[in-house]
């Protein structure tokens, strides 16, 4: 559930989280609202977060929506480490 998502990062000391690693097919709140959300949050380090797609929808339109929606990286379900090393040092 995003919801989870949210309330932990709103949570969280300011700078507790380096990246948020985000799935787009929860049940209740999906990835992108929960982005949204976060990037939403009063606080600027924590609404600043990066945060990663990490999902099966590996359309052009998947990806155009997760970087719209506020995300920073998008990694396609199967993931490899290649792919996850390689958004991580992107953003990180």
């Amino acid at each position: 559930d995003g919801n989870i998502a949210v309330d932990m990062v709103a949570k969280a000391e300011p700078g507790y989280y380096d990246l948020v690693l985000m799935d787009m097919q929860m049940p209740v709140m999906d990835g992108l609202t929960a982005t949204r959300a976060i990037r939403s949050l009063d606080d600027p380090t924590r609404a600043r977060v990066p945060i990663v797609a990490m999902t099966a929808n590996a359309f052009d339109e998947d990806k155009k929506a997760a970087f719209e929606s506020g995300m920073n990286g998008h990694i396609a379900k199967p993931i490899t480490m290649e792919s996850v090393l390689a958004t991580l040092t992107d953003i990180l």
